[in-house]
């Protein structure tokens, strides 16, 4: 059995479409779906059972599951302007230290979710080697929570055993439900097909231009391909970057995006907020030295390429669910 935490969530519910497109259906989804609408992401997935996140660390530790071939740990509060640093705390890094010490001490493959928000500022790089990681300064909680997990893995030898990802900015379908956390060629798309134009933000730093600001953009698919080649070599372990390698301004995002949708750019550059301009990241580009020395094969699909599956494939269509 596989156990899939945030399985109705955006990059657990893709992972449970590539497990499921390999066969692999006894599967047990863990999740908070409440009120909102991350049921969806289900209904096209074979799975065995779903609980919900409350009742399944007690039925893990209380030795209610009896063959377990790997925890694929992807639940947590992923809202980079959650101000609620005792629920984090709580969500995102006690419940995953708790599971991965379960995992470790019966010897189950785990691959967890971390951040390339745990890069803060990104003036100690993007490397994902163990002497910056020691050194990396969050600039929310969200970041923090994740960089707690990674440095506890550390301190424990656990990541000898655990693969903890640092994914970039990730984009693609299933994310529809995360709302201001969705990606911007999801909500540029509806921005787009509403207004005819797309919004983004001024720079406030005099070497980027409005628009200008770089990110490294991967596509969920490429993201599931890593994880399910991690699952295939348990030896293969650590914190690794999950991103193309390559950095993209949001200008660039944006052309593609008017690309896929058949229509000539139309941007607007608005203020930035003033609670987000002290906490914004102004560069990400992932370091992908780590997983390259493992031998993982994955290569990934340029952004143009990605944005046109997404949005014709998907968004257009109305089908934004894999």
């Amino acid at each position: 059995m596989y156990i899939v935490t945030g399985g109705a969530g955006f990059i657990g519910s893709a992972i449970l479409w590539k497990l499921n497109a390999e066969g692999i259906n006894d599967i047990l989804v863990v999740d908070d779906l409440g009120q909102s609408d991350k049921w969806k992401n289900l209904v096209n997935r074979r799975y065995t059972d779903y609980i919900h996140k409350s009742a399944f660390l007690p039925m893990l530790t209380g030795g209610k599951f009896d063959r377990i071939d790997a925890v694929i740990h992807m639940g947590a509060c992923s809202s980079t302007t959650e101000r609620d640093a005792d629920f984090l705390m709580e969500n995102n890094f006690h419940y995953s230290t708790t599971l991965a010490e379960y995992a470790l001490h019966n010897h189950i493959r785990m691959i967890n979710a971390s951040s390339a928000a745990t890069y803060g500022d990104g003036s100690q790089g993007f490397s994902d080697n163990r002497k910056t990681m020691l050194n990396l300064k969050p600039l929310n909680m969200y970041g923090y929570s994740k960089q707690l997990f990674d440095l506890w893995a550390l301190r424990k030898g656990a990541l000898n055993d655990i693969a903890s990802l640092k994914f970039f900015n990730v984009f693609g379908p299933n994310e529809y439900h995360k709302d201001d956390m969705c990606s911007m060629v999801f909500r540029g798309f509806n921005q787009i097909r509403e207004t005819g134009c797309l919004q983004l933000f001024k720079s406030y730093r005099p070497e980027y231009r409005d628009g200008g600001q770089r990110r490294d953009f991967v596509y969920v698919k490429d993201c599931v391909e890593v994880m399910w080649w991690l699952l295939e070599h348990p030896d293969a372990n650590g914190v690794f970057n999950v991103g193309t390698g390559k950095d993209r301004s949001w200008n660039g995002l944006a052309a593609a995006l008017f690309n896929a949708m058949g229509l000539d750019p139309n941007i607007e550059y608005i203020p930035m907020p003033d609670t987000l301009q002290d906490r914004y990241q102004y560069y990400t580009r992932a370091e992908m030295e780590s997983l390259g020395q493992t031998g993982c094969p994955v290569s990934f699909t340029s952004l143009e390429t990605a944005v046109s599956d997404y949005v014709q494939t998907y968004l257009l269509q109305e089908d934004v669910y894999l």
